[in-house]
């Protein structure tokens, strides 16, 4: 009994949607396909340049990675685009409005994809708060800090996890921008694409004059040469290693979230199969150029330890004495985190309304408004949330809580990936969780076997799950090996060469194996290697986030695993259609029997 109790549990987690390609009728038309190839990649590209160029860089430079932070750049970049085409991939197979969630829910299951979007919605919401946050800073900063001293003297908050005041600057931000996207999408879109020109205006003008003023001997500074009681690391290009460099990255990683917003758009793009993956590779190739090249001019111009972690560029223009620049790249600053802010709470409402769509979620968030086409409910309540969050939590606490449900988002979509390259597409074959017993030659495919079957695809899972616990593990090894010292030292790089070599014999082995043969209209290169190696990557900067941070995320996440256990799993329409199905097949059982 106990054996059947547990199989209708993971049958109920377990059940994927059924992804119909076209629908007919009022639900087709549920939303406008308006947006094109540049609407998309500037959507993406002003939700992703922002914080990166105008804050993060400086703030990194000057006490992470110093002058390479250029290299840094490259690094996150690189993270981000293994994940990134992977998300190409599925926006080629899926192009619904619901990102990762609705990817997760065809390939793996209910349960996952009910994290993956509960995860999403950490992610824009806290990143939403994050920008905003920033922008207040921004602008505070440059105008003397006149919030701040107000609020400090007036309604301080005397609680070390929260912010030192309200930050009522970035609750207005957040509104604004929440009422613009809950208008309507043509409308938010064009605003955008507004906003975008400038931003890249203003990434151009930094570019230019930081090449007419910068100086080479600013990457090579001697250690002699920085001040005394100033945290300049050992100098030159490297001041603080290899080490910091990577560390760097890891920050660097922020200023690349955003990429993604595209994938929830695909009821809203035309031709979403070629559209959002084409959005996404040009959307990374431009943040990634933009942000090597503001980095590499930001540590050229003026040295790195004393770069302005709040605002950097404007800081220095007003040393060169250049006041006309300093107030041409601060309003380019302001228009570009507002171009971050409509691309941070753009995905929100949409993937509310997928998941609601779903019954997984409330369903009254699954209104659409009939004058704008849009989910206007879910878009107001998420910008009342996002502002929230910003009034009373820090930057620092907010963008950790960002990169953490990003990242493990990511993770999951590269797993979906390589599950649905090596599932069985023989629909003549039964479903079967593979025989009691496989020989050697079964696992390493011996026989070269051209297509995929059910013996194919049960090897490829154990190996996929081998390969993640694997990778978790290696990693946890990694990013503690500093802290030990003789004998936990020597265990612990024991067990990181052995789960290296573990993890190289499963990819050859995933190597071995046939894939599905499908017509997609992009499709993630050197696969299992890209997207084993993205894997790695991002649950590396998992484990490189401070432990309060885990904590925070793991409330979130038992808040959710408790709204779909008492409201999702019993409105789940998936399990609708199921317990329909049972009693049509029951009715006609009977029917026979008599």
């Amino acid at each position: 009994m106990l054996d059947t109790y547990t199989k209708n549990v993971y049958q109920k987690l377990s059940r994927k949607k059924t992804y119909v390609e076209e629908t007919t009728g009022v639900e087709k038309d549920k939303f406008k396909r308006v947006l094109n190839v540049v609407d998309l990649t500037a959507l993406g590209t002003g939700s992703t340049l922002g914080c990166g160029v105008y804050v993060l860089a400086g703030t990194v430079a000057k006490s992470v990675a110093g002058p390479a932070v250029v290299l840094s750049f490259i690094l996150a970049a690189t993270v981000s685009s293994l994940s990134g085409v992977c998300y190409a991939e599925f926006a080629s197979r899926v192009p619904k409005a619901g990102s990762a969630y609705i990817y997760s829910y065809v390939a793996v299951g209910e349960f996952i994809a009910f994290v993956i979007g509960w995860n999403l919605l950490v992610e824009h919401t806290i990143g939403t708060a994050a920008v905003a946050k920033a922008m207040s800073n921004y602008l505070d900063s440059l105008l003397g800090d006149p919030q701040k001293r107000f609020m400090k003297k007036h309604f301080p908050i005397h609680m070390d996890f929260l912010g030192e005041y309200p930050d009522i600057a970035s609750f207005l931000f957040i509104m604004c921008i929440a009422l613009v996207v809950a208008w309507g999408v043509r409308k938010s879109s064009t605003l955008n694409n507004i906003f975008t020109t400038l931003n890249l205006v203003t990434v151009c003008t930094i570019i230019g004059s930081g090449l007419y003023f910068a100086n080479i001997s600013n990457w090579f500074i001697d250690k002699s040469d920085i001040p005394p009681g100033v945290n300049g690391g050992n100098g030159g290009f490297l001041p603080f290693g290899w080490t910091g460099m990577v560390a760097g990255a890891a920050r660097c990683f922020y200023g690349f979230i955003g990429f993604d917003s595209i994938a929830s758009t695909g009821e809203e793009t035309k031709n979403p199969k070629k559209t959002i993956p084409l959005a996404i590779v040009l959307t990374l190739l431009n943040v990634t150029v933009a942000y090597a090249s503001v980095a590499s001019v930001l540590t050229l111009m003026w040295p790195y330890y004393d770069q302005d972690p709040n605002a950097p560029l404007p800081v220095i223009y007003e040393n060169l004495g250049m006041p006309v620049l300093k107030h041409l790249v601060t309003g380019g600053a302001v228009f570009a985190l507002f171009t971050t802010l409509i691309g941070c709470l753009f995905p929100i409402p949409r993937i509310l309304y997928a998941m609601s769509s779903d019954g997984l979620l409330f369903s009254f968030l699954a209104t659409i408004n009939e004058k704008t086409k849009t989910p206007f409910i879910a878009a107001i309540i998420c910008g009342v949330c996002a502002g929230l969050l910003s009034t009373i939590f820090n930057l620092e606490q907010l963008v950790d809580m960002a990169s953490i449900g990003t990242l493990q988002s990511y993770m999951i979509v590269c797993v979906c990936v390589l599950i649905l390259r090596y599932k069985n597409n023989n629909l003549y074959s039964r479903d079967s969780v593979g025989p009691k017993f496989y020989t050697i030659s079964m696992w390493l495919n011996v026989s070269n076997a051209n297509d995929t079957n059910r013996d194919t695809q049960y090897v490829s899972r154990v190996l996929i799950s081998i390969f993640t616990v694997t990778a978790c593990i290696f990693c946890i090894c990694v990013v503690n090996w500093d802290s030990h010292k003789a004998t936990g030292r020597l265990i612990l790089s024991f067990i990181i060469c052995l789960s290296v070599i573990i993890l190289l014999v499963v990819m050859l082995m995933m190597n071995r194996l046939p894939q599905a043969i499908e017509s997609l209209s992009f499709k993630v290169p050197f696969v299992p290697f890209v997207p084993c190696l993205s894997i790695v990557l991002n649950l590396y900067l998992m484990m490189e986030l401070n432990f309060k941070t885990w904590i925070r995320f793991s409330v979130w996440l038992v808040i959710g695993l408790l709204i779909y256990a008492f409201y999702g799993l019993k409105h789940s329409i998936e399990g609708i259609k199921d317990q329909s199905n049972e009693i049509k097949e029951g009715k006609n059982e009977q029917k026979i029997s008599n």
